[in-house]
């Protein structure tokens, strides 16, 4: 059993994640457009190194209209922890610290993060310098409680965490392991390699789980299709029973007891505000036994 579960948190824990146009706490009207028991968002502009400023009066308004308890936040898409470049580097540092500082005052229970890309220094290079990266955040935040949930990728050119291996390998070398855990995104692990389609496939991607990172130490899953096929190394989403998975793999996921109480939010297309994400949940809802 994963050790970040929400037993006692209302509804399914079945979400997206969700725009914050107009501020961070419009998020819990999108959340009850689409009947989401539980989100994502972006604390600040994922595109850029400093966001707004997070006031306490930003902070006290998103806690006085929280109507979902289980809340992730995404790390900006800038951060790499494992790049060469040394002042690239310090940015991404201190822009991981400003994420779960933000996503700690928020009251969310994890940053999602993408590992980075070793730039050509090798496989082994990049996952301790990622390691000893987070070792630095995590100095610099000594009472913090938020978690750093490393993502998986889907092996484009040199990202790291395309393995469960290498996931479980930063995990092994960082020295607070309470600190870390992972986001399992359905289409990445796909891309990847991992065969998720038939009910064979599936659990032998979930013993590789367990094997190289823990059930344990899985904090969120992203729900997602993919328009690439199986070991493209292509990361594109799609809509839920749209790409190249299907809908068994997305039962198995959703019926599996080792995962209930965690988190599984969409990150699919949306041509339409809450058109497409209410599709989709409906569908994954009718999937669930």
């Amino acid at each position: 059993m994963s050790r970040f579960q929400f037993p006692d948190a209302p509804g399914d824990l079945i979400g997206a994640h969700i725009s914050t146009k107009g501020g961070l706490h419009t998020v819990f009207g999108r959340a009850a457009e689409i009947n989401a028991s539980a989100l994502a968002l972006f604390a600040k502009n994922s595109n850029q190194w400093k966001g707004k400023e997070l006031t306490d009066a930003d902070v006290t308004l998103f806690q006085e209209l929280r109507t979902v308890r289980p809340i992730v936040t995404h790390a900006s898409y800038l951060i790499n922890l494992a790049t060469t470049n040394a002042e690239f580097h310090r940015k991404s540092i201190a822009a991981m610290i400003d994420e779960l500082d933000r996503a700690e005052r928020l009251g969310a229970h994890g940053v999602v993060l993408h590992p980075g890309a070793h730039m050509g220094a090798g496989i082994d290079a990049g996952l301790e310098q990622i390691a000893r990266s987070l070792d630095q955040i995590h100095a610099a935040l000594p009472n913090h409680k938020v978690v750093t949930l490393l993502e998986t990728a889907a092996g484009q050119g040199s990202c790291l965490g395309c393995s469960f291996e290498e996931l479980g390998r930063i995990i092994e070398l960082v020295d607070d392991k309470q600190r870390i855990g992972v986001c399992v995104d359905t289409c990445h692990i796909f891309a990847a390699g991992y065969e998720i389609r038939t009910r064979d496939g599936y659990e032998r991607t979930i013993d590789e789980l367990e094997k190289h990172v823990g059930i344990e130490n899985v904090g969120v899953f992203h729900i997602n299709d993919s328009k690439k096929p199986l070991g493209s190394r292509v990361d594109r989403h799609q809509h839920i029973g749209d790409g190249e998975i299907g809908l068994d793999a997305f039962r198995f996921l959703l019926n599996d007891e080792r995962f209930r109480g965690i988190p599984k939010l969409l990150e699919t297309p949306k041509p339409v505000e809450h058109e497409s994400d209410r599709k989709n949940l409906t569908l994954l809802r009718s999937l669930v036994n």
